[in-house]
């Protein structure tokens, strides 16, 4: 093969052209800096000092100029693999470097940009392992996007002032194409390529971060992309300008990649079907729909359709949002909505999706009506794949996702980081605008659960779960209510003292405990069950077991609510028996059981807080596969279980912690049960668990501070003045956290 070691160079050729959007994100003729180096054998001309034989630079200039004036694309990298094709086919070049490089394409940064070199196989239909051949031959380099110059501000350092005072940091980033090259179809941004997401995500990361280290800040750098952004491949270069007197710059330059960062799938007590369901088979599309109603059972509603989806034989529902309370938008004069979202993996083509929501609508009882008035149900198609799609009868993405908070919350829950193809953002950051201009829709808009018959609004108020111990061998009150008759009194006193949801436990789980026969739980908790809703009781009541035939035979017997301490861990039937019985459940964090539970307190690093983030994410993950809907989950970190004093008090001051954004639990709402636990009465030295009732409201009211929804108590009379006034102090008159 001929070798082409020698180049015609064009350097810093400035057009101007439309490409993508500008730094103020406007569709706009900008300016696009080229460098294009065209590899080609110069010796024949060079022999007889005679052009004609090579390739006339300024006739390439006149010809990238005039592609560039009558030609518009989104991407840098549908416009860079034009160029190639003129300089290969028109001007006969042998291999082709393309650099197109947009100056002030970010606010704060120099440039963006992406580098290609092609040669002709690549833009020829000929077999993929032909054209790897030639590429190999040609030992071409892979296509790379760059981000040149990002000014940030940071903690960073070790010395005193470092550790007060942001300074700036610049960074560097390549982001390397795999496969070896970006597309050279489609002119489309994708994710991956995606340098105005990219530098958005790490820009947020960067600014919030507060290393000691350039290295560390740097591999977080690549961390955040590789896992965030999806990108294949990164080298990170970070520099502090400030660090040396005598210098320009100080900095460290890493490169990672997937296999640096590896995923960690946890198979544990998972057939590979289950496994499956995560992801699309090759025939299958990945599809997002929003979910709406306000007329009748709305609750119902949302079920129906969700059910009506997921048994058509060609879609499955694989996750579900948090549902939220939403003002009407538009037309205003009319009940408030319920709204959701919803994944599914479907082979129906887009307008048969639309087909089968529009058929799920009529049988779930909508009527046609004014255009945004009242329906029984409304499933509307938001994203199907990467498809950009118009019809007179559908669009693809939905075209007012940006401008609708009642859409984007609910979406925010299962893609936050799924990027618009046509706006330039992920949801996440869509969402984020959206309130930025508008703050008043996030204080319109309430995430709810519906249990029993009511509707609970999590931003509303700190609810409260009453104790009833059906059990001779409670750690508190053990033998109390063992009866049928003081059972029942016992519940009926609770929800007088304001209770919103009675916990009946027919089974001790203190430190210790034995196991009883699963009948003799059934036998001690269902009756109970069954005497308050024949009484009329009304009250959500929630079962606390961690086996699923004692769960299935209470929520029968009138039940709402699962409460299991083990997170679904110690009963292989759980998490199908709590999705067929599609009511909400509480997932507590421990380990082991209540036999080896107080042995098993010690934590990687010493952080109980990430023990429970990735125990809960898993049993989160293992809910939402067996078909259990997001709204349905509440979380506990299990104070008192498997861990000791001084980790429950790190619980405590960490709650924000463990469902922050940045947590893989962010949005659940949390229970806490710290009633008359052991360590208030280390630290209050009060040896009788009747006495910690002060020293459980301090708990209670740390919890409050800290964000939980829920707290789970003996003592509901006094409690309810604790959470009333935490109420007023934590959750009155701030931003509430959706």
């Amino acid at each position: 093969m001929t070798t082409y070691k020698d180049k015609i160079i064009l350097r810093d050729l400035m057009v101007q052209t439309t490409l993508g959007v500008d730094s103020w994100e406007r569709e706009k003729p900008q300016p696009v800096l080229l460098n294009i180096v065209l590899f080609t054998n110069v010796s024949n001309a060079g022999d007889h000092d005679n052009l004609t034989t090579s390739i006339h630079y300024g006739h390439l200039c006149k010809g990238v100029q005039k592609f560039a004036k009558e030609s518009k694309h989104r991407s840098m990298e549908a416009f860079a693999n034009g160029i190639a094709r003129i300089c290969l086919y028109d001007f006969n070049a042998a291999i082709a470097n393309i650099k197109v490089e947009k100056p002030r394409a970010l606010l704060n940064a120099d440039s963006a940009g992406v580098e290609i070199t092609r040669v002709k196989s690549d833009f020829e239909d000929i077999p993929e392992a032909e054209r790897l051949q030639v590429t190999e031959a040609f030992n071409l380099p892979n296509d790379t996007i760059f981000v040149k110059n990002l000014r940030l501000s940071a903690i960073i350092g070790c010395n005193p002032w470092e550790r007060e005072h942001k300074q700036t940091v610049l960074l560097n980033l390549i982001i390397h194409s795999d496969p070896k090259y970006l597309g050279t179809k489609i002119d489309r941004v994708v994710k991956p390529h995606n340098y105005l997401t990219i530098a958005r995500v790490i820009t947020s990361h960067v600014e919030e971060s507060d290393y000691k280290t350039v290295e560390a800040l740097s591999a977080s750098v690549a961390k955040v992309a590789l896992e965030r952004c999806h990108v294949p491949r990164i080298t990170v270069k970070v520099e502090k300008p400030s660090a040396l007197i005598y210098a320009q710059g100080a900095g460290v330059e890493v490169t990672r990649d997937q296999s640096d960062f590896p995923v960690e799938v946890s198979t544990d007590a998972h057939s590979e079907d289950t496994l499956n369901t995560l992801y699309p088979t090759k025939d299958e599309h990945v599809s997002i729909l929003a979910v709406g109603t306000n007329l009748g059972d709305r609750v119902a509603n949302i079920k129906a359709a969700l059910k009506a989806l997921h048994e058509h034989p060609e879609c499955r529902v694989v996750d579900t949002s948090f549902l939220y309370e939403t003002p009407p938008m538009y037309l205003t004069e009319q009940p408030p909505f319920l709204n959701g979202a919803c994944k599914i993996y479907t082979k129906l083509n887009p307008t048969d999706l639309l087909a089968l929501c529009k058929t799920i609508e009529k049988e779930t009882g909508r009527v046609p009506t004014v255009r945004n008035g009242p329906r029984v149900i409304d499933l509307d198609i938001l994203f199907y794949d990467n498809l950009e799609y118009s019809s007179p009868t559908l669009e693809i993405p939905h075209p007012r996702i940006q401008e609708r908070a009642f859409v984007l919350k609910p979406l925010c829950d299962i893609a936050s980081d799924l990027e618009h193809p046509k706006l330039f953002r992920t949801c996440g950051q869509l969402l984020s605008q959206l309130i930025y201009a508008h703050p008043e829709v996030d204080q319109e808009i309430f995430k709810v659960m519906p249990i029993g018959e009511t509707l609970w609004n999590w931003s509303q108020k700190t609810y409260i779960m009453g104790i009833l111990n059906v059990t001779p061998d409670s750690f508190s009150d053990g033998g109390q209510h063992s009866t049928l008759d003081t059972a029942v009194q016992h519940a009926e006193k609770l929800i007088a003292d304001g209770a919103d949801i009675i916990d009946i436990g027919g089974m001790s789980t203190r430190p210790g405990a034995d196991e009883i026969p699963v009948e003799e739980e059934i036998r001690r908790v269902v009756p109970v069950i069954k005497a308050l809703r024949e009484k009329g009781v009304t009250a959500p009541i929630s079962v606390d077991t961690y086996r699923a035939e004692v769960a299935e035979r209470a929520v029968e017997a009138g039940a709402d609510l699962i409460n299991d301490v083990s997170g679904g861990s110690l009963d292989p039937k759980m998490f199908e028996t709590m999705a067929k019985l599609n009511v909400p459940v509480c997932l507590m964090h421990m380990r082991g059981d209540t036999k080896t539970m107080a042995t098993l307190t010690e934590y990687k690093n010493n952080d109980v807080i990430a023990d429970i983030v990735a125990k809960l994410a898993e049993s989160i993950r293992s809910c939402t596969r067996s078909g259990l809907y997001r709204w349905n989950i509440i979380l506990d970190p299990g104070i008192g279980f498997a861990k000791n004093s001084e980790q429950n008090f790190q619980i405590l001051r960490r709650l924000p912690d463990i469902v922050s954004p940045e947590s893989a639990l962010n949005g659940f709402p949390t229970l806490v049960g710290p009633s008359r636990k052991g360590f208030i009465g280390q630290v209050t030295d009060r040896a009788d668990a009747k006495h910690r009732v002060w020293g459980t409201a301090a708990a209670c009211s740390a919890s409050i501070a800290g964000g939980s929804n829920l707290l789970r108590v003996h003592d509901v009379q006094e409690m309810i003045d604790v959470v009333k006034v935490s109420d007023a102090i934590w959750k009155s008159g701030i931003e509430k956290n959706n």
